[in-house]
Parts: structure tokens; sequence; C-alpha cells
């Protein structure tokens, strides 16, 4: 009888304990699940700031991009003649060097000009200079011309059809800044563009030849639109490039 009430006592005891511990684990899975709707709740109502490719969580870029400017002709080539005479080299250089200004406000950016006076460069300098700094963009800048004064517009030339996107992207960009006729963009086996191994396109800003579109081209208002558009092109262009790299990864 005492070793059968003993046992008794015993199971009795253990199922105490087996039941507590249950009571136990229940409430710690309702404390674990509450505490996780309040995590997920609070994360709705105020979501994680992510950094994008561009930006760190201190503020800065994560990425400097390197971008070559080249004012087209320069010295003994004058490029083409305007309708007023004024040469082209002169007008390629002005807005490239507003193009350098504005990239050096950008955090994001590493301007560098081929020239930055009437010197003559050789074309095939030209993407060199590029090639050798392993620039993200090379930018060859020029003005069109043509014997009817009446023919304007801007076009924008690339080489290899990885860089379709930099020239579109470009392109749409001064188009819309400049109202000049929309020529579209071209595959042209032009020398800056074929030796280039960087991404590389040439803009035709609009035509000297033109009275009109000559007037924009030289004037200061013109060329303030000219570069914000070159620049909001290539922050576009970049922003592209970037979200498709983190949506890869």
């Amino acid at each position: 009888m005492y070793s059968y009430t003993k046992k008794r006592k015993s199971r009795i005891v253990r199922l105490i304990v087996l039941l507590f511990t249950l009571v136990l684990i229940s409430v710690t899975l309702i404390g674990f699940a509450a505490n996780k709707e309040e995590k997920s709740q609070a994360l709705s109502a105020n979501p994680p700031i992510v950094p994008t490719k561009q930006q760190s969580l201190d503020g800065k870029p994560d990425r400097i991009y390197k971008v070559v400017i080249d004012a087209g002709h320069g010295g003994k080539d004058p490029g083409a003649e305007g309708a007023s005479g004024k040469r082209e080299k002169h007008f390629t250089l002005s807005l490239s060097q507003k193009v350098y200004e504005l990239l050096k406000q950008e955090n994001m950016f590493e301007p560098h000009l081929t020239r930055n006076d009437d010197t003559f460069i050789d074309l095939d300098v030209r993407p060199d200079i590029a090639n050798q700094m392993e620039a993200d963009v090379l930018l060859s800048i020029h003005a069109n011309t043509y014997k009817d004064e009446n023919v304007g517009g801007i076009e924008t030339f690339y080489r290899f059809d990885e860089n379709i996107e930099l020239a579109q992207t470009m392109h749409n960009q001064v188009v819309k800044a400049m109202g000049f006729r929309d020529r579209g963009i071209r595959n042209e086996e032009l020398k800056v563009l074929s030796l280039s191994k960087v991404p590389a396109i040439l803009l035709e800003v609009g035509y000297l030849t033109n009275p009109a579109e000559e007037a924009v081209l030289l004037g200061e208002d013109g060329q303030d639109r000219a570069a914000k558009a070159i620049v909001e092109g290539l922050k576009q262009y970049f922003k592209n490039n970037s979200e498709e790299a983190i949506i890869q990864s």
C-alpha cells in the first residue's frame, strides 16, 4: 500500500510539472507572437531607409563617376562656321566648361576636360584620355552645319550597341531642354567613339548654320539650358544603371 501511494504521488508531481511547463511555453509563444506583431506594425508605419547604390548611410555617394567632357575641335581645327561667322570650337569649349562647373557641384561626379582652352587635340588622344583614367563616360560636344540654313535639330551619335541607353537618355534630356527638332540617335563610326573603351557618345546640340538655333546656342541662357540638360541626362543614366544593378544583385 505504501509503495502504491508513493508511486501515485510521484505521477501526480510529474503531471503537475508537465502542465506547468506547457503553460510556461504557451505564455512564451503568445508573448513572442505579440512582440513580432508590434515590430511588424512599427516597420509598416516607419519603413527602414535603404541606401541606394549612389547613396550610403552617411549621405555620401558609394560611387564617384568619372566623366570626361570633350569640347569638339579647337586650335587649328575651328569646326563649323555658323550663320554669324563664329566658329564651332568656341561654342563647344564654352558649353563644355559650363557642364564641367555644374558637375563639380554634384558629389557623385568627378569631371574632366579634354581641353580647357583653344588648343588642338588629335582625335586619337581624346578617347585615350578617357581610356587611361577608366572613365565612366566620354561625352564629346559638337554643333552641326549644313548648306541649307533652314535645317536644324539635335542629333546624338553612338558607336557600340551597349551605349544606346546612354545616347537615348542624354538625347531626350537635351531635346526637351532646347526645344529644337528631334533628329534622333544614330550609330556612326566616328573616330572619337570607335577608339573609346568606355561608354561614349557625341552630341550635336544644334545647327550653327541655322540662324535661330545659332542665336540660342551662342547665348548665355541657351548654353545654361544645354549644360543643365546634359548634367540631368548623366544623373538619370547613372541612376537607371545603379537601380538595375541593385535589382540584379
